[in-house]
């Protein structure tokens, strides 16, 4: 008799546990958090925030949100882009939805400039959640860069009456600018998600 593959197991909600543990209040040290700018980053200081929703529209407790994104000058931090970027800019961020009230997802950060003559400012999105068995990858697109949005490559793959799916809203409040970005994991307005 031949051994059968072991059936796959769904990602429980441990990770966000582990992944960010001072959200949670563990006496332990996250290598990323919401805060992906110093003081010393250049760039329009903007929060983007929103909620991981399922097929119900209703809020996922436990999701665990990271986003990667270039600085306001278009750089990202990585030792492989040979221009650089601030020293006080991180460009990755980590969050759960599991301690905030509203159960969303807040980051705070600078608006990225377009990254080269093609792409328009976007924030690369990874979504970990219970119930997935692999990592889902989205982008956020800014709603007050229509014309960049219009050539960009990725956005023009994806089909005209899904794009808005990518699009964070701009609004203004007491506290600086907030882009809202809810993801849809499934249903009439699911999110756009992109094979890595």
């Amino acid at each position: 008799m031949a051994p059968k593959q072991t059936p796959s197991q769904t990602v429980g909600p441990f990770f966000a546990y582990g992944l960010t543990p001072e959200q949670y209040g563990y006496p332990l040290a996250s290598i990323a958090g919401a805060n992906l700018a110093g003081s010393d980053v250049h760039g329009e200081r903007i929060r983007i925030e929103g909620r991981v929703l399922d097929g119900e529209d209703n809020p996922v407790p436990d999701a665990m949100i990271e986003i990667w994104q270039a600085d306001g000058r278009g750089r990202y931090a990585h030792p492989l882009d040979a221009r650089g970027s601030n020293t006080g800019f991180k460009g990755f961020g980590r969050v759960g939805t599991g301690t905030d009230p509203e159960l969303r997802f807040v980051f705070d950060t600078v608006k990225p400039g377009a990254v080269d003559g093609r792409q328009a400012p976007h924030v690369n999105v990874v979504v970990l959640m219970r119930g997935l068995l692999l990592h889902a990858y989205t982008r956020i697109y800014f709603s007050d860069e229509a014309e960049a949005n219009a050539r960009d490559p990725v956005l023009a793959a994806v089909p005209p009456e899904r794009r808005s799916t990518l699009v964070a809203q701009r609004e203004a409040s007491p506290g600086g600018v907030v882009y809202r970005f809810d993801i849809r994991m499934q249903g009439e307005a699911e999110t756009v998600f992109f094979d890595v």
